[in-house]
């Protein structure tokens, strides 16, 4: 039975971000990572499982709701401000050369709002005014031009009728990332400097063990079991996270829950069709659907190529990982969170009546979805592929209400900072780093003023709100456009 300092569940973006992070705040310490795929990020951080959108909310309408006339911008700038922790995080790994050549992880596509109808336009335009002046928004454009519209964006031109009331809003500063790619640079480089990490090992129980853990682990191949012993883990599991914190016992996890949603993508194999268009494309949800329906439209590069893709379309399934099992949700229930369960049932008509509607659609109802943004679409251009399970977060039943479905990642830990896993889903990958200053920040308190120095290096802007200090946030920006070869 060995020890280590740092125990990673899962060999997927999260565990590859904070074992990077401490690899450089102590050297010294060891880690080991568990991973039941053969390879890393073979799950949700997979680019084929994920948009592969930098969520910065330059364009995702759900960031941004309309109340009573007026935009609310708190939540895009809080997203925006998290991203540029991992534009400078990502940049300052290349600068140190423990990831690669960033084109194979980040590459620049313009991020786009779509609305169609005149009250879908009549809110883009007030979005735009509201965030066009915000210093995290800059160079931000709008037109409801139909010729500038057909041209900028033509698969979405062609075919649609002359009396469409459309407009856009857009940014060319929106990117494209395989957290897939950028995962397997940061494992190439943990192995390079000492990580052992324990491929087709499946972690089967987190058991306390003095004020440490002992993880057990089975290998999936051979069937034996092994066990260490971990100052600390992280269980960076995706959506097998809440089963293991559940067997871990800490008391922070009792009455959390998981909703498992699977996703469908529309991938294009036509190639004079993908190379018409170079955006990402988001639209609003239909009214009473839920913020992960949200649709779009999106330009991909994937190991040097591009690919263009449409969804989600949401699927249903127990398992609580694409390659899971049938049992994941039925097991994860206790006595504790069952109230939690039943409270979102009732809640959440509406989540169930898009559940089943997306499960009724065959081919011909999705390319049906699809022609509300490409007119032309034909089935034949298309094919369905299988994206990543999330496992949306149920938190505990309480008063006034019986749980809360969340849609955002949650972070779990123990009052003692010795365990702590994350839960959830969109826009977790891209901004695991600002979830992963979080995690320090509650797990390693005592460390973070011998730390602090570090920290800066790695997250120039830590402790500042850029929004508050745009001259900081030009130069910052400046820079990582430069390092991660952004600027066009």
């Amino acid at each position: 039975m060995g020890e280590v300092d740092i125990a990673l569940i899962g060999a997927g973006i999260m565990s590859a971000t904070l074992g990077a992070i401490f690899r450089e705040l102590e050297p010294s310490w060891t880690q080991v990572i568990f991973e039941r795929c053969d390879a890393p990020a073979e799950e949700s951080s997979s680019p084929w499982n994920n948009a592969g959108t930098g969520h910065s909310a330059l364009c995702e309408l759900n960031y941004t709701p309309e109340n009573h006339g007026k935009v609310d911008t708190a939540k895009a700038v809080n997203i925006n401000e998290k991203f540029q922790l991992s534009r400078q995080f990502w940049s300052h790994q290349v600068e140190k050369g423990v990831l690669g050549d960033p084109s194979e992880f980040i590459n620049p596509v313009p991020h786009v709002s779509f609305a169609n109808g005149e009250d879908q336009v009549r809110y883009l335009r007030r979005r735009y005014e509201a965030l066009r002046t915000l210093p995290l928004f800059p160079d931000m454009q709008f037109t409801d031009d139909r010729a500038t519209f057909d041209e900028m964006l033509p698969l979405m031109g062609e075919g649609r009728a002359a009396g469409d009331r459309v407009a856009i809003s857009w940014s060319n500063n929106g990117t494209d990332v395989n957290f897939g790619a950028q995962t397997r640079q940061f494992v190439d480089a943990a192995i390079q400097q000492g990580t052992e990490v324990r491929y087709g090992h499946e972690v089967t129980n987190i058991s306390a063990h003095g004020d440490k853990w002992k993880v057990t682990a089975k290998n999936r191949h051979t069937g034996e079991s092994q066990t260490i012993i971990a100052n600390f883990v992280f269980v960076g599991a995706g959506g097998q996270a809440l089963p293991l914190l559940q067997k871990s016992g800490i008391s922070e996890i009792k009455g959390f829950a998981g909703f498992p949603v699977s996703g469908q993508w529309l991938r294009c194999t036509n190639e004079e069709l993908v190379e018409k268009h170079a955006a990402k494309v988001y639209g609003k949800a239909s009214v009473g659907a839920p913020p992960m329906s949200v649709p779009h439209l999106d330009t991909r590069v994937i190991d040097g190529k591009k690919g263009l893709m449409f969804g989600p379309y949401a699927g249903w399934t127990p398992k609580f990982l694409k390659h899971g099992s049938n049992l994941d949700l039925f097991k994860s229930m206790r006595v504790g969170n069952i109230p939690s369960y039943l409270g979102v049932g009732v809640q959440e008509m509406g989540l169930t009546k898009y559940l089943v509607t997306e499960l009724l659609k065959d081919m011909d109802a999705r390319i049906d979805s699809l022609r509300e943004y490409m007119p032309t679409a034909r089935k034949e251009d298309w094919e369905l592929i299988i994206a990543g399970q999330r496992v949306q977060v149920i938190k505990p039943a309480g008063v006034p209400r019986f749980g809360s479905l969340e849609f955002g990642t949650t972070l779990i830990n123990n009052s003692a900072g010795t365990i702590a896993g994350l839960l959830g889903a969109s826009p977790g990958a891209s901004i695991a780093p600002s979830a992963m200053i979080e995690l320090l920040e509650r797990c390693f308190g005592g460390y973070m003023i011998e730390w602090s120095g570090k920290i800066k290096e790695m997250f120039p802007s830590y402790g500042v709100k850029l929004s508050n200090e745009p001259k900081l946030f030009e130069e910052l920006w400046d820079h990582s456009q430069k390092v991660l070869k952004l600027e066009r």
